[in-house]
């Protein structure tokens, strides 16, 4: 047999012609091609071959990273039929990597592929990777094999869409990716990542981790330290920031406050002592069975806020994630702060002494 030549008079000549393509047997079906003329496309010294289970790749060479994705994604997903005649899963060779591809259901790339994805240096590149992990429900009856890693989930998360793939948000992605890996520099290197690239805040990536039960794992644990001391000091960094193109006067920074005479109030991270209005970073990250009223730090932030407005002392309370993501909104809100401060009763006189 002649496997150029074409098994069915159209489909067959227009999936030939599209070079380095990544399509399922349903969808070859849906081309004219059954199952019986895709296997024999496949064999020895033809032009196609078997990715995975019910997966082909239409060219004879070595896959690339993205076709490897592409064929896990296929063989993990569901693509609406009504999609399948004339969307193609893989741009050809030389068209750019945003071309249309298939929408892909109840699956997401997660894990370092996902990293990778996301644009992380630290991530190794698709090629390079021995399996790509993908989330799929739990109620799927598929398993793994070969290079396709499933990851079951309860419930899958808000994908991202980068270039038509169904991604996960990187924080689920970290934690999937450090379920993998027993390398404690590894682990640092991706949490630092994330943080340093404005990927997500410490405590989004702190919860997913809690979810997966990581935290017992002491390079986790040391990763996740150094995480936290980082975040804090991004935070801190865009604080600064935020007073100076905010166009904000100077506070006194990172002072402890203390009733004269009387008992520590507590530190904040900056304060503007003739308008008795201070900024604090809610740099708190969840641990594991903690969270919101249930987490002591939580309590104690909550305790020193009243304590300071019963005093007459206006507490902006920002996050990390605000700051990253509407810095201009909140040297809006601070700045409305000092302005309003004319129109309250004065505060009560505190000490300020450096932190």
């Amino acid at each position: 047999m002649n496997h150029n030549t074409p098994l069915s008079p159209r489909p067959l000549r227009h999936l030939v012609t599209a070079q380095r393509r990544v399509l399922s047997g349903a969808q070859l079906k849906a081309h004219g091609v059954p199952a019986a003329a895709a296997q024999e496309q496949c064999r020895a010294g033809g032009p196609w071959q078997q990715l995975l289970p019910g997966v082909f790749l239409l060219h004879p060479g070595p896959p690339t990273g993205e076709e490897r994705l592409h064929a896990v994604l296929l063989y993990a997903g569901r693509i609406p039929q009504r999609r399948v005649p004339g969307v193609p899963v893989q741009p050809a060779a030389g068209e750019p990597h945003g071309a249309p591809t298939a929408s892909y259901t109840d699956v997401l790339v997660t894990g370092l592929a996902a990293l990778a994805l996301h644009g992380f240096s630290a991530a190794p590149p698709l090629l390079s990777l021995d399996h790509v992990d993908v989330l799929v429900p739990r109620t799927r009856r598929l398993r793994s094999t070969e290079f396709a890693r499933l990851v079951r989930a309860p419930g899958l998360p808000v994908p991202v869409l980068l270039d038509g793939v169904p991604v996960a948000p990187v924080p689920r992605a970290l934690a999937d990716a450090v379920a993998q890996l027993s390398d404690a520099e590894a682990v640092r290197r991706l949490l630092t990542e994330a943080v340093r690239g404005g990927h997500c805040d410490p405590a989004s990536v702190v919860r997913e981790l809690t979810a997966a039960r990581l935290l017992t794992r002491p390079h986790v644990v040391a990763a996740v330290d150094s995480l936290l001391a980082e975040g804090r000091a991004i935070a801190e960094d865009r604080l600064y920031a935020m007073v100076r193109e905010g166009g904000l006067e100077d506070p006194v920074w990172n002072v402890d406050l203390r009733l004269p005479g009387g008992p520590h109030l507590g530190g904040v991270d900056a304060y503007w002592p003739d308008h008795a209005v201070a900024v604090e970073l809610d740099t708190r990250a969840p641990r594991a069975g903690l969270g919101g009223d249930d987490d002591p730090l939580f309590s104690q932030y909550v305790r020193k806020r009243e304590h300071l407005e019963r005093l007459g002392i206006t507490v902006v309370h920002i996050t990390p994630r605000k700051l990253r993501e509407s810095i201009e909104q909140q040297a809006a809100v601070v700045r409305t702060a000092l302005m309003a401060s004319g129109d309250r009763d004065p505060a009560a006189y505190v000490v300020v002494l450096p932190r």
